[in-house]
């Protein structure tokens, strides 16, 4: 067996979709050769975060694995009980997206038309119940295995702020995932915070202060490029949003790019500054299909199916690229020195073992 390596690892959130985000930690823990100095997380991949260290804190690589089903396993057991559902024809056919469905319309216009303040004066909040319930942060707290570091954003100053993992408790959790639209602002030390992704999704500078390792792998669950313009209401907020909250990630990409050019060309000392090497799984081609409704799918049938698609995507990654970890980049930054030019332009195949899988499920989900 190859010698393990050390990695940082990056998770963005994106409501359900963190479930294809499970599905590559699972493989990576599965796999044994990579060993997690720190982790990043935003809204989704701050709940895998404390998943993970939760579970880390009982047993080790397979603790940890058994947190995260179990956590998205609950997720999906209180998902039987929401009003947004598929409606019966999508099921027949497949169609995981829940825009079609009554609740989804009602609960769209309810939240266009008024504050969370207005709709949920009570601030009831059954993600926040499930959080307490399934997440032990004294055990987070305890893990020494791991560094782990929560991003949400300040709603007065629009700042970024990064918890580290001895200030993480249920409240910085749901800071971290709080769309305004939807949950009412979490109040910490007398601060009200929104969804980390408005100013990092997720935060990448942590990994430059702290611990040895130089390798950031990114799991990134939001599409950088989307082709053609988008025409409906809906669409156009979509796409909005995705732009939104990669914004400050393409800014970290382009410092991160430019130092390590300053590096290359010795005009700035490697040792004084961390020459960082990127690497990403996405979820561009798995995830392609999708809307963004499907985001607050909560299906346990859906959670199981991202969570296979993330498998198979870490799968594809570790076979083509854990030989680089600690020699060389994956993911080239360079596009990013140059303002007219946008990351990921160049378009990639899924790997072999995600392509098998989308052709296996062609035929309808029930």
């Amino acid at each position: 067996m190859a010698k393990p390596k050390t990695i940082n690892v990056a998770l963005q959130g994106g409501g359900s979709h963190g479930a294809f985000t499970w599905g590559v930690l699972d493989r990576i823990l599965e796999d044994g050769r990579l060993t997690i100095e720190g982790i990043s997380g935003t809204s989704a991949g701050a709940m895998n975060a404390v998943a993970l260290a939760d579970g880390w804190s009982q047993n080790g690589p397979e603790g940890a694995r058994a947190k995260l089903h179990e956590f998205w396993r609950a997720v999906g057991r209180s998902g039987r009980f929401s009003p947004v559902q598929r409606t019966p024809w999508d099921v027949f056919f497949g169609n995981w997206s829940v825009e079609n469905g009554i609740g989804y319309n009602i609960f769209e216009n309810i939240t266009r038309m008024f504050s969370p303040y207005e709709y949920n004066p009570l601030n009831l909040n059954p993600l926040r119940d499930l959080v307490e319930k399934e997440i032990d942060f004294e055990r987070v707290k305890a893990c020494s295995a791991l560094k782990l570091f929560i991003s949400a954003t300040n709603v007065e100053s629009g700042r970024l702020r990064v918890f580290s993992q001895s200030e993480l408790n249920a409240d910085v959790i749901m800071a971290s995932a709080c769309l305004p639209y939807i949950f009412q602002a979490v109040e910490i030390d007398g601060q009200p915070y929104w969804d980390g992704g408005y100013g990092g999704n997720p935060a990448l500078f942590p990994f430059f202060y702290s611990g040895a390792s130089e390798d950031v792998l990114l799991i990134q669950i939001n599409p950088i490029e989307r082709r053609g313009t988008p025409q409906t209401a809906r669409d156009i907020t979509d796409r909005i949003d995705e732009i939104t909250f990669n914004a400050a990630l393409l800014r970290e990409f382009r410092s991160i790019a430019f130092v390590n050019s300053l590096i290359k060309a010795g005009r700035i000392e490697h040792g004084e500054y961390r020459n960082i090497r990127m690497h990403r799984i996405d979820a561009d081609e798995a995830l392609a299909g999708l809307s963004a409704s499907s985001k607050i799918n909560a299906e346990w049938a859906f959670l199981e199916y991202l969570r296979d698609l993330g498998r198979a995507a870490a799968e594809d990654w570790l076979e083509e690229h854990f030989d680089a970890i600690g020699e060389h980049e994956t993911l080239d930054l360079s596009d990013e020195l140059a303002p007219e030019m946008n990351i990921g332009l160049k378009k990639k195949k899924p790997g072999r073992r995600v392509t098998d899988f989308l052709i296996q499920r062609k035929k309808p989900a029930a």
